[in-house]
């Protein structure tokens, strides 16, 4: 299985930097995650419930990271075994940079390349695809809300198509409001186009 994606977050390079060097943040947010805990420089022990499909499971294993790079990027590979759902294994690779003409967002690129085997591994590709990039958007999710949680909303910056769009509703409700005091157009009029007979 590989997977890759691209994120952007509402907070510096150095805060997601810190984040997700953090075992207790991503506790919090790997879902299903009852585990995370140092034992040596860089790696961790990792106890996590796993469902794809009908097969629930119980995973404990390691995760090390390599090749760290404070506050870009860094490498992590994984492993873990579920008893008799089966094993998984793998590495993924992490990098951050910051967005131009900000100083408050950067941008997260991720790749995850995984092998699985037992139970899980029968399940068939799409499904676990399926769960693999369900788990990493609920992931992304429970980050933000623990970065809006820890350094407060991101600065409001409306798009300029939600602007449009407002102003839009506005003069919408505006000429119907100036249409049902009798002001305005009116050639939704049954005798419309009575004004247009040629002069005689």
């Amino acid at each position: 299985m590989e997977m890759l994606g691209n994120r952007r977050l509402p907070i510096t390079q150095q805060q997601a930097w810190e984040a997700l060097n953090d075992p207790e943040t991503l506790k919090k947010c790997i879902p299903g995650c009852d585990k995370f805990e140092p034992v040596g420089d860089n790696e961790y022990t990792v106890a996590l419930a796993v469902k794809i499909g009908p097969v629930s499971a119980k995973f404990n294993g390691k995760v090390r990271l390599a090749d760290i790079t404070p506050p870009d990027s860094y490498k992590l590979s994984f492993e873990g075994q579920g008893g008799v759902a089966g094993f998984a294994k793998g590495s993924s690779g992490v990098t951050l940079k910051p967005v131009d003409g900000t100083d408050s967002a950067c941008e997260l690129d991720y790749t995850v390349q995984a092998q699985v085997g037992g139970k899980i591994a029968q399940l068939g590709q799409r499904l676990i695809d399926g769960a693999a990039k369900s788990t990493a958007d609920d992931f992304f999710k429970r980050f933000e809300a623990e970065m809006q949680a820890r350094y407060g909303p991101p600065p409001a910056v409306e798009s300029t198509e939600a602007q449009a769009g407002e102003s839009s509703e506005k003069t919408g409700k505006m000429a119907g409001l100036m249409r049902k005091m009798g002001f305005g157009k009116k050639d939704d009029t049954p005798d419309a186009d009575a004004g247009e007979k040629p002069a005689e």
